[in-house]
């Protein structure tokens, strides 16, 4: 729209863009070292862990996880202090698994059980240990639940057991 324009907004939008190429490659380094302390976090206490996506070709500060055999709204619902979502962003409202995670080729159980981080220039390393710890112990609260991982504890492999349809 035509018009006077707010200079002062004007130099101050030139100010803030000014900022922001300067902490630049401050933010990249932080946000890759607290996603590769979170993604090693997560590998090391929580098995059956699988990373959706490309570790390599994506945005550093968003990380997609499956917890096999846990029900990812159980675990959102557990970590309901934590602001994650579950899914891709595309299909958070949505209780269908992603479309996105199945284009990737993860099968429906896992895009279930996924949930995503984001992690950002404010986010501090506190938060992704507090994040660490909640969900160390909130999927094996739910795992424990699970009669499924239950039998994969014993050493049964599910793939192999023919499910039947009740015919009622």
């Amino acid at each position: 729209r035509s018009g006077t324009l707010p200079h002062s907004l004007c130099v101050g939008m030139g100010l803030a863009c000014q900022l922001a190429q300067t902490e630049m490659p401050y933010d990249e380094q932080w946000i890759q070292y607290l996603s590769n302390k979170l993604e090693s976090g997560i590998r090391e206490r929580i098995p059956e862990v699988t990373q959706n996506g490309d570790p390599d070709h994506r945005y550093v500060g968003c990380l997609n996880y499956s917890f096999a055999y846990v029900e990812g709204e159980s675990l959102l619902m557990a970590l309901k202090n934590i602001a994650i979502s579950s899914g891709s962003a595309c299909t958070s409202a949505s209780l269908e698994p992603s479309y996105v995670l199945r284009a990737l080729g993860v099968d429906d159980e896992l895009a279930h059980s996924s949930l995503r981080f984001g992690i950002g220039r404010f986010t501090t390393e506190d938060e992704v240990d507090f994040v660490l710890h909640l969900l160390e112990k909130h999927v094996s609260r739910l795992r424990e639940m699970s009669p499924l991982w239950e039998m994969v504890q014993e050493g049964v492999d599910l793939k192999s057991i023919q499910w039947s349809q009740d015919a009622h």
